[in-house]
């Protein structure tokens, strides 16, 4: 099976980010990751790709997959035979929203009127 050609936007430290460069690695694929954060160019350009602002994106062999976590995009490549099943364990979640979306408040949270 050869190797697909692989450009993923994702941000520095957001979870499913995370998950996507953890399938990655899972199945020893090289890919090209455009920090969507630090670079405008890499987040308009994944914009202008994908049709919408949510991260991940991978464009995986010229095919787009729009707000993609490491789970959906696992299932996507196994699915459309890119990769072959691969038992080897992950070293953090696939499908894991940023840190600051895990949680809510620790304190109370009123609004008035």
């Amino acid at each position: 099976m050869s190797k697909p050609t692989i450009v993923a936007y994702l941000k520095p430290t957001c979870g499913w980010s995370m998950g996507v460069r953890a399938v990655m690695k899972k199945y020893d694929l090289p890919f090209e990751d455009k920090d969507i954060i630090n670079s405008p160019e890499n987040r308009m350009e994944m914009i202008q790709k994908s049709g919408q602002q949510l991260s991940p994106c991978v464009e995986v062999n010229g095919k787009m997959l729009a707000d993609i976590s490491g789970e959906e995009l696992e299932q996507w490549m196994l699915t459309n035979r890119v990769v072959s099943e691969n038992n080897t364990p992950v070293d953090v979640p696939l499908n894991q929203p940023c840190a600051h979306e895990m949680h809510p408040p620790s304190f109370p949270v009123s609004f008035k009127n």
